[in-house]
């Protein structure tokens, strides 16, 4: 069994992501982008104890967000896991992974 990394990092892209999302909720409603945010993050400190465990979608590990229909693509990178996309799961298929091809 592999020990759980010790931190995590979001890259550019995946901050850009959590604000994009930050946006659109926000615009909805006051408050509700702030949950969010506070949603997702508590979703990607939750991977410092379980990052790895995720199965594996286009290459990279995917935790499922439990209040939104966002999911957190990964990688571990010896012990730090590397958020690089917070990509809503509305969407089609083809655009993710035409997202991730680059990440």
């Amino acid at each position: 069994m592999t020990p759980a990394p010790c931190r995590a990092r979001l890259t550019p892209s995946a901050e850009r992501d959590l604000l994009a999302g930050f946006d659109f909720y926000e615009q909805l409603q006051s408050g509700v982008g702030t949950y969010f945010l506070d949603s997702l993050m508590s979703d990607i400190d939750a991977l410092v104890l379980y990052g790895g465990v995720h199965r594996q979608v286009y290459g990279f590990h995917r935790a499922l967000s439990k209040r939104f229909p966002f999911a957190i693509y990964y990688r571990l990178v010896e012990d730090v896991v590397i958020v690089v996309a917070v990509l809503d799961c509305r969407r089609r298929p083809a655009v993710v992974r035409n997202r991730l091809r680059g990440a």
